[in-house]
C-alpha cells in the first residue's frame, strides 16, 4: 500500500476533492520561503531524521503544509493535527494527504470534542518528536496519553501561550522531556509576532467586517511583539490606536512610541474596534460590556479563545445572530449591538489565511533545525524547555539575508579582539 493510500487510510479531512486548489497554493506559499527550500533540499541529501516518528499540532496553512514536506523529506514520518478548530486550512488538508502522503487530522470548525479527537489520533502515532502550538497535544501526552511518553525524545513548542505552559509544567517538575521554545528564536518573535502577527491580524479583521480602518479608534490589548505589531499596522491604515497593558514597562513603551495608553475600562468607552493579544482570560469582561459603545467589533489575536469572555457577554446578550461569515452579533438589553468575530478565536487564521509565507519561512526554518538538533542532542539535555541555540538562529537569519540579496560586514580580527578584551580603554 503506497503512502498516499496509507494516508487516506488514516485521516479526517473535509473533503479530498479539494486538493488540486490546495496543492497549488501550497506551491505557491513555498516560492516566499527560500529558508525553507534551503533546508529541504540539505534534509533530501542527509536524511536526518529517518525513521523518526512526528505528531506536529500546528495551524493547517500552506506554510505548515510545506514545514510537514520539508520534514517528510528529511526521513520522518509525519502526523499532523489542527491546534485550533477554526486555523485549518481544508484544502490544505486535503493536498497533504492526497499528494503528500501525510495523514492529517484537522476540519475547519470542528467542534472541541472533534479537536481533542484529532489530537488523541496523531499521538496514537506514537511519536518520537512532538510539534506543538499552543501546548494542547503536549499537555494531552502528559495527562490522557502517559502510556506514550517513554517514546518521545523531545519537542518544539511555536507560540508565546505554548511556552508559558511549558514552563510551567518544567517549574512544577512534570515535564518528562526537552522541548525547544522555537517562539523565543530572534528570527521567530521579532518577525513573525511582529510582522506576521501585525498583518494578518488587520487582514482578519478587514476580510470579515470590511469596515474602513481610517479614522477608528483601534485598541489593542497587551504591547508584546505580537501587540507592537497589531498597533503599528493598524496606525499605517489610518486607525487612532489606543493600547492598553498591564506591565507599566511596555505602557511606557507605547506611549513613547506614540500611542494613546489607557486602562480598558477608559478604551470601552471610546474603542470602535478591539484586538486581544495578551494570552491572558478576561481581557475583556462584564465591567468593559457594559460600557462598550453600539456597533463596537472585538475580536482576539492571542492563541486561545478566553481572552474574551465569551459565556459573560452571551448571558450578557438578549439575543445572539450571525451578521456575515465569522461575525456574530450580540444584541444588548439596552439596544446596543456587539459584534464578536470567529468566536473569540485567532481572527487572523479565521477569517482570513494567517501570516504571510515570506515571514513563516523563518519561524518554520526554525523548527526544522530545532528538530534536527534535539534529534541529535535529546541525550545530553534535561526535561526543560530551551530557546532555539543562538547558532541555528543566526543561521536562519544569514540564510533570509542572502535570499534576499542583502549583504553585511563581518568583523575584522582587530575588531574581535577589540570586542573580547577589556585593557583599551580612552
Amino acid at each position: 500500500m503506497g503512502t498516499e493510500v496509507q494516508a487516506q487510510a488514516a485521516c479526517d479531512v473535509k473533503d479530498l476533492s479539494l486538493a488540486e486548489t490546495g496543492k497549488r497554493r501550497t506551491e505557491w506559499a513555498f516560492q516566499f520561503m527560500p529558508v525553507l527550500q534551503n533546508i529541504r533540499k540539505q534534509f533530501i541529501k542527509t536524511q536526518p531524521l529517518a525513521g523518526i516518528r512526528i505528531a506536529a499540532c500546528l495551524h493547517v496553512t500552506t506554510e505548515t503544509a510545506n514545514l510537514m514536506i520539508t520534514l517528510r523529506d528529511g526521513g520522518a514520518s509525519v502526523v499532523l493535527c489542527a491546534s485550533n478548530p477554526l486555523s485549518t486550512q481544508d484544502d490544505v488538508s486535503a493536498t497533504l494527504v492526497r499528494d503528500y502522503g501525510i495523514p492529517v487530522f484537522a476540519v475547519k470548525g470542528e467542534s472541541n470534542e472533534v479537536y481533542y479527537r484529532h489530537i488523541a489520533a496523531a499521538l496514537d502515532h506514537k511519536p518520537n518528536i512532538t510539534m506543538d502550538d499552543g501546548a494542547d497535544l503536549v499537555s494531552m501526552l502528559h495527562t490522557k496519553r502517559r502510556d506514550l511518553l517513554d517514546g518521545v525524545v523531545g519537542g518544539t513548542e511555536e507560540t508565546t501561550t505554548g511556552v508559558i505552559r511549558l514552563r510551567a509544567m518544567a517549574r512544577e517538575g512534570v515535564l518528562r522531556y526537552p522541548i525547544i521554545a522555537v517562539n523565543d528564536a530572534m528570527t521567530k518573535h521579532l518577525f513573525d509576532n511582529r510582522y506576521g502577527t501585525g498583518q494578518s491580524t488587520v487582514d482578519g479583521i478587514v476580510r470579515a467586517t470590511n469596515v474602513l480602518m481610517a479614522g477608528l479608534n483601534f485598541v489593542v490589548a497587551g504591547y508584546g511583539w505580537c501587540g507592537r505589531g497589531v498597533a503599528m499596522r493598524a496606525r499605517g491604515l489610518g486607525a487612532n490606536v489606543i493600547v492598553t497593558e498591564v506591565d507599566p514597562t511596555k505602557a511606557i513603551e507605547a506611549v513613547m512610541d506614540g500611542f494613546r495608553v489607557m486602562s480598558m475600562n477608559e478604551a470601552a468607552e471610546i474603542g470602535d474596534v478591539f484586538v486581544t493579544v495578551t494570552g491572558n482570560k478576561n481581557v475583556i469582561a462584564k465591567s468593559h460590556f457594559e460600557r462598550l459603545k453600539n456597533g463596537a467589533i472585538i475580536c482576539n489575536s492571542g492563541h486561545f479563545n478566553v481572552e474574551i469572555d465569551l459565556e459573560c457577554l452571551a448571558k450578557m446578550a438578549s439575543s445572539r445572530r450571525q451578521s456575515r461569515e465569522f461575525v456574530e452579533e450580540f444584541a444588548m438589553r439596552d439596544g446596543r449591538r456587539i459584534y464578536v468575530l470567529a468566536e473569540g478565536r485567532l481572527v487572523n487564521l479565521s477569517a482570513a489565511e494567517g501570516h504571510p509565507a515570506s515571514v513563516m519561512d523563518m519561524s518554520f526554518a526554525n523548527q526544522a533545525l530545532s528538530v534536527d538538533h534535539m534529534i541529535k542532542n535529546h541525550a545530553s539535555l534535561e526535561k526543560r524547555v530551551y530557546s532555539v541555540p543562538e547558532a541555528l538562529d543566526k543561521t536562519v537569519a544569514r540564510l533570509k539575508l542572502e535570499a534576499m540579496g542583502v549583504k553585511i560586514d563581518r568583523l575584522t580580527p582587530e575588531q574581535e579582539h577589540y570586542l573580547a578584551s577589556w585593557s583599551e580603554g580612552t
